[in-house]
């Protein structure tokens, strides 16, 4: 292990090439997203913001199956409680940065096989428990294990010793993995008390964020009392929250546009502009990487044919669906999940058109004249996502592709449609690093693979970039992977959507994060009332 001092605020920096960036400090993850710096810094300056308020949030994302188990985080109702009561060894904020939370800095060896997070001192758990290395092992290594039906166990699959050095947890991998502290911002790996045998004591709620549990009705209702002693107090400004699952749209808006809430996420993009017109409403935009999906289940017939799923990407009219159905907000997409937000985007690879002549031509390869598919959709995958369905059903008819539109309940959807039925909606928020969507969504096993994809040349290649570290020959690896998934993978990604929200305008808040959507799901431990 090299002698450098331990990272406390990352700084953006494209020119710096990562080799040379690992020999001065530590590993950093992809140029184009924060790096590391090489020394200490003190925490940045901030005026002082009001405290105290109820804030009531509007969530769209929400089942009646959810638990606060950190390996099944399905939904955004859940997402948001983790960063609302826990904290996470490391933060993106809203510039796209890497910067300390729990972990007060990392390094890592030259060939970001090993790394040594240093814990932070002083942190109080809701109960009056202070913060050890126990409690952070036994929170990675929740995931961990041949049975392990964790969403993340593949983001730890590369571990092979976790211990322990005073307050310094050393993790090992099997190969290099220079976006390692990136993976460790998730809401996967939020760190609560180790239990006396090391395993995780999840179930009591009781974490060290900046809110308290008080009560929890799985996908209806959460509510949050501010933690008096936690340690960062340039965060968590409301004297209490609540959340609430509002499934409708227009529901969710109505409830903001009435006072009923202080904020709501994913708003219908047609009532967007009328909205932002209303006197007391803020409409927030952030342009990211949340992206809308079609997954087909490449393991069930039709679909375990590449040339069906080629022709249904074929028979798709993208420009008109961002259009319809986007007005606009958001961005063409290309079958692929790596959008130009973020580093290493394959700018070169051709954008599909919509080419019903060509669908019918891998309609022909396939054995086929016509197809007959169903397609099930709720609005609890994304609003619109019913509409967006009943367009490509129309679009795809000039192919000779008749899909049947399946509109489903938003309750249960993610635990008894996604993933079950052959041919769905879904959206994905945006993620930290290219490495942390490829590897839960595509790679072989990943729990959250909902195509249930298995591509060797794929797989391999996911490997190799995640320990290379030579930016040339890492963008070479993601560009053949992003063609590879283009080609041959299972979803249908017609757009990328912007991540618009509303708010009170009695809401204050920093820059915000395209990390997943709106502001990174930890509005609760960032935002405040301008007068509370």
């Amino acid at each position: 292990m090299k002698d450098t001092k331990f990272n406390a605020g990352p700084s953006l920096d494209r020119g710096l090439g990562r080799r040379g960036f690992l020999k001065q400090a530590t590993a950093i993850s992809a140029a184009g997203i924060a790096g590391m710096a090489a020394t200490s810094l003190p925490r940045a300056t901030k005026a002082a913001v009001p405290k105290g308020g109820h804030m009531r949030f509007g969530i769209g994302h929400g089942s009646t199956s959810d638990t606060l188990d950190p390996g099944k985080v399905l939904t955004g109702f859940l997402s948001a409680t983790h960063y609302a009561i826990t904290n996470t060894l490391t933060e993106m904020d809203g510039n796209g940065k890497l910067i300390p939370k729990l972990a007060e800095g990392w390094e890592a060896s030259a060939d970001a096989k090993k790394w040594i997070f240093k814990i932070r001192k002083g942190v109080e758990f809701h109960n009056g428990k202070s913060l050890t290395t126990d409690d952070v092992i036994a929170s990675i290594n929740h995931h961990r294990g041949e049975k392990s039906e964790s969403s993340a166990k593949t983001m730890v699959d590369p571990i092979t010793e976790i211990r322990a050095d005073g307050m310094d947890v050393i993790v090992t991998l099997s190969g290099g993995d220079a976006d390692f502290p990136y993976k460790l911002s998730s809401f996967n790996f939020p760190i609560y008390q180790a239990n006396s045998d090391g395993s995780l004591d999840w179930q009591s709620g009781i974490g060290a964020g900046a809110y308290i549990l008080k009560n929890f009705e799985p996908g209806v209702r959460a509510s949050y009392e501010k933690h008096p002693n936690h340690w960062q107090d340039d965060r968590g400004h409301f004297a209490s929250a609540e959340l609430i699952t509002i499934p409708d749209s227009a529901a969710r808006q109505n409830a903001l546009i009435s006072g009923e809430v202080d904020g709501v996420d994913r708003l219908d993009f047609k009532t967007a502009g009328r909205m932002a017109g209303m006197k007391g409403i803020v409409v927030e935009e952030v342009a990211g990487k949340t992206q809308y999906t079609f997954p087909m289940r490449t393991d069930t017939a039709p679909f375990d044919d590449n040339n069906v799923r080629m022709a249904i990407k074929h028979a798709v009219d993208r420009d008109h669906l961002l259009r319809t159905i986007l007005h606009g907000h958001g961005s063409i997409g290309n079958d692929q999940p790596i959008s130009a937000a973020y580093p290493f985007f394959n700018a070169e690879l051709e954008q599909r058109e919509y080419d019903p002549d060509m669908a019918k031509h891998y309609l022909k390869k396939a054995g086929l004249s016509s197809l007959d598919i169903t397609l099930s959709a709720s609005d609890a995958a994304f609003a619109g996502a019913v509409d967006t369905a009943v367009l490509i059903s129309e679009q795809a008819k000039k192919a000779g592709i008749t899909v049947t539109v399946k509109q489903e309940p938003k309750d249960g959807y993610w635990s008894n449609v996604w993933m079950q039925k052959p041919f769905t909606a879904c959206y994905w928020p945006g993620y930290p690093t290219p490495d942390s969507i490829l590897t839960q969504a595509y790679a072989k096993g990943a729990s959250w693979n909902d195509t249930y994809w298995d591509h060797e040349r794929f797989n391999k290649l996911l490997v190799e970039a995640r320990s290379e570290l030579d930016n040339a020959k890492r963008t070479e690896l993601y560009a053949e992977m992003q063609r590879i998934v283009r080609d041959d993978g299972g979803v249908l990604l017609p757009f990328f959507a912007n991540d618009v929200f509303g708010i009170s305008d009695k809401i204050g808040h920093g820059t915000l994060s395209a990390n997943y959507d709106v502001d990174g799901r930890m509005f609760f431990e960032r935002w405040w009332f301008k007068d509370a």
